[in-house]
């Protein structure tokens, strides 16, 4: 690990303001490095220029020159979410400079030990689970990634004695060079951003970085059903957890005669977790597994399970409106995730989905589709996703341009006790700037329609 006394009198370039660039940049100055932030968007007379002038942070903003990195920088930190084929991300690597992401400088400045969680899906789930039963144990510990607080910005808080349970994305381990998690958690590997990566082996290999670093006083907790997590693994130095939803694991968390076991110990019959799903049935296997590496006890495992519901935007339940049951699966960003969603449910699904067109086709969601009763699709690839639904055989289906419009659709197509089920199978950016705002937007629009129901009745 790069050692934090490094950063003193050097020059660090970091790329890209948001969350995690005001976080790192903070982090940066108190580290005595002297600090350039450069922001495509013109930040002029803005709120943030204002701060990181009081810092004594230099900022450059409306573009990116690429003049920027000729000019004796030391280190690059760019915003997960910035291609590598950006030009000034490329100049900076045809220089040979560092390029991190700021979850490897927030590795290097913790004093306390991360739990970190990747994979294609059930990050989130799983990192809230972590966390959940690691405060119901009294273990001091904090969350932070891609689940509200960027790592940088809540690492200063953890001592020597505490735990950060981190989410972390492919785009983040990208970008790490000495990350080295305490525990590291792989749940699966899918067919993920590949527009970004620019290949499945490009995405592999960033999501393998997780484990790169780690040795035998660590612990890695890992799918043992799925083949390239499997093989990713197969050659590290770390203490290996499997987990596995169909029967026992040596040394791990497993479902066996329908009870959640871990090492040999029945913890909680599986009917009676509170979460849905077979897909959850992993977060939760894995989240046990890495919670008690960290000294969670069983018995608050136990209690989590029996009453974490989820997280916002991930399969969150909403209410019951006119006897239909409302969920809002938001964060469902590909196609796997909406498969997982639609078949966690028993009763009949009316599913939305529709969003950013990202070239690919829906074929993969075709064995999901068969099974739900009707669908409304909404946004740019509502034409695509109409054609996977009539591959399938889907009696009832519509498009919309929005997804207010969808909503109202779906509410026609259902009846009693059918679930309404968001769960987009595409990114949010084509109408919102993030899956949280659609998710806001979707809830807003059940709303209005209880409210002019409600109107309607008492007129």
């Amino acid at each position: 690990m790069r050692d934090k006394q490094w950063f003193n009198g050097k020059n660090v370039l970091v790329i890209g303001l948001a969350k995690s660039g005001m976080a790192a940049a903070k982090v940066l100055k108190r580290l005595g490095a002297r600090v350039t932030v450069n922001e495509a968007k013109d930040l002029n007379g803005s709120q943030e220029e204002k701060e990181l002038q009081e810092l004594g942070i230099r900022l450059l903003s409306g573009g990116h020159p690429l003049n920027i990195v000729d000019e004796g920088v030391d280190y690059v930190v760019k915003n997960p979410g910035i291609r590598y084929d950006t030009p000034i991300v490329k100049a900076a690597v045809d220089r040979n400079l560092p390029v991190v992401t700021e979850i490897e400088l927030a590795d290097i400045v913790c004093e306390g030990e991360i739990a970190a969680i990747t994979g294609s899906n059930g990050k989130t789930t799983t990192t809230m689970l972590v966390y959940e039963m690691l405060q119901s144990s009294s273990v001091p510990s904090y969350v932070a990634g891609n689940i509200g607080k960027v790592a940088c910005e809540v690492v200063a808080n953890v001592q020597s004695n505490e735990v950060m349970v981190t989410e972390v994305s492919s785009f983040q381990l990208k970008g790490t060079e000495t990350f080295h998690p305490r525990t590291a958690v792989l749940l699966n590997i899918f067919d993920a951003h590949l527009d970004y990566h620019g290949s499945r082996e490009d995405y592999e290999r960033s999501k393998a970085k997780i484990i790169a670093n780690m040795g035998p006083e660590d612990t890695v907790v890992y799918n043992a059903e799925d083949p390239v997590v499997v093989e990713m693994v197969e050659h590290s130095r770390a203490n290996l957890i499997p987990f596995s939803l169909n029967g026992r694991t040596k040394n791990g968390a497993y479902i066996e005669n329908g009870c959640f076991c871990y090492q040999g110990e029945q913890i909680l019959p599986v009917h009676k977790a509170a979460l849905p799903g077979r897909h959850n049935q992993e977060n939760m296997l894995a989240a046990m597994a890495a919670a008690v590496s960290h000294g969670a006890a069983l018995a608050a495992v136990e209690d989590v399970l029996l009453h974490f519901d989820g997280v916002p935007h991930r399969l969150q339940f909403i209410g019951s409106f006119f006897n239909r049951e409302v969920y809002n699966d938001s964060k469902s960003t590909n196609i796997l995730s909406t498969q997982k969603a639609v078949e966690a449910f028993q009763a009949p699904v009316v599913l939305l989905a529709g969003g950013l067109d990202r070239g690919n086709s829906f074929d993969d969601l075709i064995p999901s589709l068969k099974h739900v009763k009707a669908a409304v699709f909404y946004g740019e690839t509502k034409g695509k996703l109409g054609e996977a639904a009539m591959a399938a055989g889907v009696s009832e289906w519509t498009k919309t341009e929005t997804l207010e419009e969808a909503v109202r659709e779906a509410f026609q197509f259902s009846g009693e006790k059918d679930v309404l089920l968001l769960s987009p199978a595409c990114a949010s950016w084509d109408q919102f700037k993030t899956f949280e705002e659609r998710g806001h937007r979707f809830i807003q629009a059940v709303e209005n329609i209880q409210l002019s129901h409600l109107k309607t009745d008492t007129s």
